[in-house]
């Protein structure tokens, strides 16, 4: 089902920018191409506000030019661009104050697009529900201290969304922090880590017993997984989360995170993005990714990684983006991680993977199945009586 909608005015484009992107965005700057006469959406970049202003320019001719490259391949060069800064107002700071320090950055922006014959139609400073317009003429100045946006569920974007069955857009922080350990530091978890990270690296590092770790890190989480689908998820995200965390014990999660940074247990493990398993892997995922505190941060780039991948299986491209980006925040060199991040920017079909997992676990089954067998063809049956006798004789000897 094709549904439209029209845009009109800079206050109905702050209120969409959550739809377009699946989350409120907080500290975030975002870039949208428009196409064609009458400025249909295509490629979007969100990224962190740059804090350092000495990196301004450097960062918006970066991003400028990433996103007409990313459009022209995908969709043509965009005839246009609409530029979101959205930050709410820190200790003592108030809302007004946010749009005029982030207006430079807006002006940089607007010359880098205009470098590439890309104008940016319009740019907004969305803070604390407010919205300015650093594109008014002189003649048209906007109110000092911004225009409220339109009460939620108000204009034509929440009705459309509401009419396609889209979900009301969570908030960024809300997204990150089901994926973070919780700001008090949790030693016995850290003792766990630890007493893991022990016994199972050397296991990972012997030649003769890594198949071993793997079955073991797969067991534990295939008995983790089926406890997380026997209890239905609440409605509460924070209480779901708190449910799901008492399930799962902190040696036993400990081992499936230290198992996880085996590449070939983390494909394996992939696999369970199929329905009627991908809700309870995503909570899964979650859970052990909450399990990397303290030095065991980077830990939880593989359960980032598998949450973005059954995110995006699923449909929830929000959720995928935020906890790709988060693990590539923590390596941006992990591999899988990027080719995810890039499919589903590309807006790639997510079958397309599991397609090709569904093959190699084939593969694998029948792998072992052979092995079974071994080279008679038949386990445990020995040579077949219908042989000539003499080639039976052979085999004995």
């Amino acid at each position: 089902m094709e549904v439209k909608v029209t845009l009109r005015g800079p206050g109905e484009l702050a209120d969409a920018l959550p739809y377009l992107l699946g989350f409120q965005p907080t500290d975030s700057l975002v870039l949208v191409a428009l196409h064609g006469e009458h400025g249909r959406f295509g490629g979007r970049l969100r990224v962190s506000l740059p804090e350092n202003p000495a990196d301004w320019s450097v960062t918006a001719g970066h991003l400028a030019e990433c996103l007409v490259r990313n459009s022209t391949r995908r969709g043509g060069h965009p005839d246009a661009v609409v530029v979101f800064l959205c930050q709410d107002p820190s200790e003592g700071e108030r809302p007004s104050d946010v749009m005029e320090r982030l207006r430079p950055l807006a002006q940089r922006l607007r010359v880098a697009c205009g470098e590439l014959d890309v104008p940016v139609v319009e740019a907004l400073c969305v803070s604390a529900g407010r919205w300015w317009s650093y594109c008014l003429p002189d003649r048209a100045p906007s109110p000092a201290e911004g225009t409220a946006l339109p009460p939620p569920g108000s204009t034509a974007m929440a009705a459309t969304a509401a009419y396609a069955g889209l979900p009301t857009p969570g908030s960024l922080r809300d997204i990150e922090a089901r994926l973070r350990p919780a700001a008090v530091r949790d030693h016995q978890r850290e003792i766990a880590l630890d007493i893991a990270c022990a016994e199972v690296l050397p296991r990972m590092l012997a030649d003769n017993r890594v198949e071993e770790t793997r079955r073991r890190t797969l067991g534990l989480a295939r008995a983790a997984l089926e406890r997380l689908r026997a209890v239905p998820r609440l409605d509460d995200a924070v209480r779901s989360d708190e449910q799901d965390d008492a399930l799962l014990a902190d040696d036993e999660a400990a081992t499936v995170i230290l198992g996880l940074q085996d590449k070939a247990a983390r494909d394996r493990a992939a696999e369970w993005a199929e329905p009627g398993q991908a809700d309870a892997a995503v909570r899964l995922w979650r859970a052990l990714a909450r399990r990397c505190v303290g030095p065991y941060q980077e830990h939880a780039v593989a359960p980032l990684t598998l949450t973005g991948w059954v995110a995006w299986s699923t449909g929830d491209e929000a959720e995928a983006r935020v906890a790709l980006r988060m693990a590539l925040d923590l390596d941006p060199n992990y591999t899988f991680a990027r080719l995810l991040h890039t499919s589903v920017n590309e807006g790639l079909d997510p079958e397309l993977l599991r397609r090709t997992l569904r093959q190699e676990r084939r593969k694998r089954v029948l792998g072992r199945a052979a092995t079974r067998r071994g080279p008679t063809g038949a386990a445990g049956r020995g040579p077949d009586p219908r042989a000539p006798r003499d080639r039976r004789a052979r085999t004995r000897r």
